[in-house]
């Protein structure tokens, strides 16, 4: 019986012909397995590190002409077809609630968001809860001070006690006034409400002297309190707290929202709710701004951000602070007309000739 040859086999291929998938792992391969690898890492963990900075996006809107948000006692009221938003931004970050890489990188990206070091926006050394209470104190403030107003301007006789909160360093009442003197007279004149006071100060030379009568405790007494300015109307340099006595009971309820500047779409929706023109007519009009008791609508932060906000709820139509401006200017959304406004009257005046159908002819940024 013959013994079985066996099989021939074939020559090993050199390495360089084996297929890719075979070729086995260098130390180089290793190598630059984990370089990509610990970067990967080292970058999913950048994304999630803290920053010193805090991001503002478009908040939620409130149509101040939404039942049960102004409620008016003892006087007449209207109905109104059109909507009067107040804009909001939403803020991440803050004390305590820091804003990771990742957002901050999406931030830089979106055009509708701005990224800003935390201080530029909350004070140094204070808690989150400290804010929330500031922010509150201000929304009640701009309540109080929109009321005053808005009734101001529809004519209303506003009665108020003008109690003295503080003086600025520096100015002519320093020194002289104390928190909780009660101004009673400003040159012999007889103070009864806030605006008594505004319109004797716009008839005052800035850098004059003025008397004014006090009440501190039980004692009465004047004082002069030398003014100052930058050439406008005359300051006092007075920080004033007036306990108002409305002659019309305005309760206004919004929750989560903080800060001063809704004080403009306050006082509009109250001045539409207390007329029987249909001021809006239709129209979806936002707008901030804060508001002074004599009726200065005043900056805000923000205002990139309500601008998107305001289309994105489907505003035509934004009232923006004179002083606002450079911010407004460049930063328009398609489709959204800007109208520029320094007081009450003008911002007034702004939403009756938009109902009117005559807004291209009101002023905008430049």
């Amino acid at each position: 019986m013959r013994d079985r040859q066996p099989t021939p086999q074939p020559e090993p291929a050199p390495f360089e012909d084996l297929p890719p998938e075979v070729a086995p792992v260098t130390r180089r391969t290793v190598t630059l397995g984990v370089s990509l690898l610990a970067t990967a890492v080292l970058a999913a963990v950048a994304l999630v590190l803290p920053t010193p900075y805090a991001m503002r996006s478009p908040g939620p809107t409130e149509d101040t002409l939404a039942k049960g948000l102004i409620e008016i006692e003892g006087a007449r009221t209207y109905e109104s077809s059109g909507k009067l938003l107040l804009t909001t931004v939403s803020v991440l970050g803050g004390p305590g609630y820091p804003v990771m890489s990742g957002q901050v990188i999406q931030g830089w990206l979106d055009p509708r968001r701005s990224v800003l070091p935390v201080e530029a926006i909350f004070p140094e050394a204070t808690t989150k809860e400290e804010q929330r209470e500031v922010s509150q104190a201000e929304m009640v403030s701009s309540q109080e001070s929109a009321t005053a107003a808005a009734l101001t301007e529809l004519g209303y006789d506003v009665p108020a006690v003008l109690d003295v909160a503080g003086t600025e360093e520096g100015s002519g009442a320093a020194g002289k006034l104390q928190e909780g003197d009660v101004i009673t007279r400003f040159q012999g004149e007889p103070v009864g409400t806030y605006a008594d006071l505004i319109t004797g100060l716009a008839e005052t030379e800035a850098g004059s002297t003025v008397t004014l009568g006090v009440r501190r405790g039980e004692r009465t007494m004047d004082v002069d309190v030398t003014t100052s300015g930058n050439g406008q109307r005359a300051v006092l340099g007075v920080y004033i707290d007036p306990r108002y006595d409305f002659p019309v009971d305005v309760s206004i309820q919004i929750e989560d929202i903080g800060g001063p500047s809704a004080g403009t779409m306050f006082a509009l929706g109250i001045i539409d709710r207390l007329t029987a023109e249909d001021e809006a007519n239709g129209h979806i009009i936002a707008g901030t701004g804060t508001m002074s008791p004599e009726g200065t609508v005043g900056p805000i932060g923000g205002i990139e951000q309500k601008l998107y906000g305001a289309v994105r709820d489907r505003a035509d139509w934004f009232l923006a602070p004179a002083d606002n401006c450079d911010q407004v200017v460049g930063n328009v959304p398609d489709g959204l007309h800007v109208v520029k406004v320094s007081t009450l009257a003008e911002a007034r005046d702004a939403v009756e000739q938009i109902g009117r159908g005559h807004g291209a002819d009101l002023p905008t940024c430049p």
